[in-house]
């Protein structure tokens, strides 16, 4: 299998082609540049200079803008005009949806234009249609009669072009003989790539959002590799999660999708999409770039480099384990909390992770987003736990106790060894495997000896790497046990030595988010090099957070909500809130929150309900992507909402 990076195993960015955006260049191993979107009015020229200003100070290299008609795309001159002479040239993208005149118009004004070829020629009606060959060939031949201006345009005033295809977007045509897949999205972008090549304009960036990132990291893998098949080299690629949400969850599921893609040397310019003001994108953008701004290629990380696989980075499919306890085979990913510093524990101290204690009833209360392990280094709680939370501590500490039975020991990899050799081991034990040297004589015993069913029945690996490539170390661990068909279950142990609470989500989010989404990981265990108390819901939220963005574990509602733009139609971060407020505890429900018709049904492909502004204060609801009510007042429209999951038997009500 022709893999759609250069290794699994190092660093190295992807060859790309170089593209132009004004004076700025993208691809080819140019730093990895950063961008955002405005969300005023394109109409209201000053307040979308004062914002494009505000952006391009805090940090963005490009800055796009909504043209959704030719009025919009025609005010763009004026709004550069004002940018220059205030001083400001930084390249701007035109964002163009149903409309090719707006980008004919655009692409003689701005540095770059962006359609979708999901909605720049075809029509979208949710119609499932049969194709013969012919017919299908038919409607290529007039997507190249109406892209083929565009393109001379672009040739003619230098200009660049980004084909960006959304997973929600796919036309009818590619859905009915793609459906809605990965390979559907690459097609979508081929068809107009391929009408590029042609005409010989190559200055172009390519894109593969979803609000899902196991989706949006499979497609951009398969563009990758459906580039360099059919047309032996690549195009820069512009890396995102669409509709990603707000706060915490929207930083989680973005890194996760970006950073996953990042680590393995794909990516040109990223945007992070969050339902805040475009300033706040920037800061997240610059954490997630800055990880790979001093990343020179790496040298391998074994002697054998890692250029096939026995799992597909295509497709996902959970590493088939065998149970032990309640971790592995089909139990979901566990959460185990790092409590090592805590020298003196004390029940209100487990509150970050989920528990509290009701002590004039002496019973515990437990969160659906509760940790189901804790390690505790060499020391032990001193009172009674909940009955579904299990006690981690150092082999050593575990030997002295009298009683053993409810405490599991961690052992490094080579006392584990000795101790199962002397038959010394619990019934469960988790041992600590450091990825960074699988060369090491105790790794080599490892995998030697854990091919021995009574070996595996009772063991949990803890793998942890450290440096720029610990990601990849631990994902070469696992394909050593794919190669030796070695079935135990692993918990990944990410620990990240970084400064800020926004770097640490950064971190755990990439490296352990990355390894889920190709199958790999049975529980997971975060901690941050500095362990203070306060870390401990963050970390216990971004764990779960993680489980729920690559959709191993579900514990919570989940928001696809896009950010805003000048197409918007209400106030999307206040209403986002409100409906957030109102069915946070919907667990597994997914809601998206989309605040005109050009984001509406198409983008919010993976929720159950959606809130679309379908004019100004008016809001139309969905059930999947059948609309249910359309025009409601926004007054009445978040009730509305709440009946329609009563209806269909969703609502529970809060505790």
């Amino acid at each position: 299998m022709q893999l759609y990076c250069n290794s699994l195993t190092s660093y190295k960015r992807l060859d790309t082609l170089e593209v132009k955006v004004g004076d700025l260049l993208i691809g080819n191993h140019h730093p990895i540049r950063i961008q955002t979107m405005t969300t005023t009015d394109t109409m209201d020229t000053a307040a979308t200079v004062a914002q494009t200003i505000r952006c391009i100070e805090a940090g963005a290299e490009l800055v796009r803008i909504t043209a959704p008609s030719k009025k919009e795309a025609e005010n763009l001159l004026e709004i550069k005009k004002e940018l220059r002479r205030q001083g400001y040239h930084t390249p701007l993208v035109a964002d163009i949806h149903f409309t090719p005149n707006a980008a004919e118009i655009a692409a003689r004004i701005v540095e770059k234009v962006r359609i979708n070829p999901g909605n720049y020629v075809d029509k979208k009606k949710f119609e499932t249609l049969d194709y013969t060959d012919a017919e299908y060939q038919e409607e290529i031949d007039r997507i190249r009669e109406r892209f083929t201006p565009l393109v001379k345009i672009c040739q003619d005033h230098g200009t660049a072009m980004r084909i960006g295809t959304n997973h929600g977007s796919l036309s009818d045509r590619i859905m009915s003989r793609y459906g809605d897949t990965p390979m559907g999205m690459v097609e979508s972008a081929m068809e107009f790539l391929r009408i590029a090549e042609d005409l010989s304009y190559r200055n172009i960036i390519l894109s593969m959002k979803a609000s899902n990132p196991q989706v949006m990291v499979q497609a951009y893998r398969l563009l990758v590799q459906t580039m360099q098949q059919e047309l032996g080299h690549c195009y820069p690629l512009h890396l995102g999660v669409t509709e990603a949400g707000d706060g915490e969850d929207g930083r989680i599921k973005s890194a996760i999708g970006i950073g996953t893609l990042l680590e393995d040397g794909v990516g040109d310019t990223i945007r992070v999409s969050l339902t805040e003001d475009p300033e706040f994108e920037l800061p997240v953008c610059r954490d997630i770039v800055k990880r790979y701004t001093n990343r020179t290629a790496t040298p391998e990380a074994t002697s054998a480099p890692l250029i096939q696989v026995l799992y597909s980075p295509f497709n996902y499919k959970r590493r088939e384990t065998e149970q032990v306890e309640n971790i592995g085979a089909k139990q979901v990913p566990v959460v185990v909390a790092d409590y090592s510093a805590a020298t003196n524990l004390q029940p209100t101290d487990l509150v970050a992770i989920g528990y509290t204690y009701d002590e004039p009833s002496d019973k515990w209360n437990i969160a659906d987003a509760a940790a189901d392990y804790i390690y505790t280094g060499d020391n032990l709680p001193s009172f009674g736990l909940p009955g579904t939370l299990r006690v981690v501590t150092n082999a050593g500490n575990r030997a002295s106790l009298a009683d053993k039975a409810d405490y599991i020991p961690y052992f490094d990899t080579a006392a584990y060894l000795t101790a199962y050799k002397a038959g010394q081991t619990a019934k469960e034990n988790f041992v600590a495997v450091n990825c960074d040297n699988l060369d090491a004589p105790a790794i080599t015993a490892l995998l030697e000896a854990a091919t021995e069913k009574a070996f595996a029945a009772q063991t949990v690996l803890a793998t942890y790497a450290g440096g720029p490539t610990a990601m990849a170390n631990i994902r070469r661990f696992f394909t050593l046990l794919l190669e030796r068909n070695i079935d135990i279950p692993v918990i990944i142990h990410s620990i990240s030595k970084n400064e800020t609470a926004d770097e640490h989500l950064i971190h755990h989010a990439t490296e352990a988010g990355a390894l889920l989404l190709d199958g790999f990981g049975d529980g997971l265990w975060l901690a941050n090099s500095a362990d203070v108390a306060s870390q401990r819901t963050t970390l216990n939220n971004i764990a779960f957070g993680i489980l729920q963005a690559t959709r191993t574990r579900i514990s919570k509602t989940e928001y696809i909500s896009c950010p805003s733009c000048g197409r918007t139609l209400f106030d999307l971060q206040e209403t986002t809130a409100r409906i957030r407020a109102v069915t946070h505890h919907l667990k597994g429900v997914k809601i998206a929150i989309m605040g005109c018709i050009v984001n509406g049904p198409g983008e919010m492909a993976d929720a159950d309900f959606g809130y679309v502004g379908s004019g100004v204060g008016k809001i139309t609801l969905y059930r999947g992507k059948e609309i249910v009510k359309r025009g409601l007042n926004s007054d009445v429209a978040v009730n509305e909402l709440i009946n329609l999951i009563r209806e269909n038997g969703m609502w529970v009500e809060k505790n």
